[in-house]
């Protein structure tokens, strides 16, 4: 269900990496708790963003909710789409929904992340209460 190309976050943000850069985004599970996107708020290119610290926010019709940055870097890009349709969050939140692409500072960190297996597992025991 969940891309395996991806890590993935307690907190239900994955990042999928390539060289020294990773490209982050919230996932399905998170979107669908969100329900309806509105708004997002997002760091700006060349913003530092710190593993496990809020890097931004989604607004959807029932709350706002924090983003946590799954790795340590440098915003090098943003998904400007999001601006204008922050509806593409619900709609493709592991492809065209993505947030931002970041230079990773601390590559390392990435073993501290759940791969797909375990992220699904994470996610049965949320859902079941267990």
């Amino acid at each position: 269900m969940y891309p395996q190309d991806q890590q993935y976050t307690k907190q239900h943000e994955w990042v999928r990496l390539s060289a020294d850069a990773g490209v982050i985004g919230i996932t399905d599970y998170a979107q669908k708790e969100l329900g309806d996107i509105v708004y997002v708020d997002l760091p700006r290119a060349g913003a530092k963003v710190e593993q496990g610290k809020v890097m931004g926010s989604v607004e959807s019709v029932k709350a706002v909710s924090d983003i946590y940055s799954p790795l340590s870097g440098e915003v090098i890009e943003i998904n400007d789409a999001l601006a204008t349709a922050p509806e593409k969050l619900n709609e493709s939140p592991h492809g065209d929904g993505w947030l931002v692409k970041i230079r990773l500072s601390a590559p390392d960190e990435v073993q501290g992340l759940l791969s797909a297996a375990d992220y699904e597992k994470y996610v049965a025991a949320e859902e079941t209460g267990h």
